[in-house]
């Protein structure tokens, strides 16, 4: 059974740092594609940041610069750095998983983060 589970959400200040983890399990996490994605109220979901199996990196445009992500294979964990946050940052954040092979695709079920003084 395939799960993502993301922690380190939360309230925080403009300017302030957030470090969110995807703990994953039930599949080959070294091989999987993963990025993160966010939903703010009222908009779509939105890819913030990906990485490759490789470890190649790609962001949104708003993010570059603040946002880092990156895997740690051996703990089968998924991590987005977050600094120079701004009140535009406030959304739920995804985990996300792809397969290699198959494509199958996974989500979490979504941290929090709001940014506001």
């Amino acid at each position: 059974q395939v799960q993502l589970v993301e922690s380190g959400g939360g309230l925080v200040q403009p300017g302030g740092s957030l470090r969110l983890s995807c703990a994953a399990s039930g599949f080959t996490f070294s091989s999987a594609a993963m990025s993160w994605h966010r939903q703010a109220p009222g908009k779509e979901r939105e890819l913030v940041a990906s990485i490759t199996s490789a470890g190649t990196t790609n962001y949104a445009d708003s993010v570059k610069g603040r946002f880092t992500i990156s895997r740690d294979n051996g703990k089968n964990t998924l991590y987005l750095q977050m600094n120079s946050l701004k009140p535009e940052d406030t959304a739920v954040y995804f985990c996300h998983a792809r397969r290699p092979v198959t494509g199958r695709t996974y989500w979490g079920q979504g941290t929090q983060v709001t940014v506001s003084a």
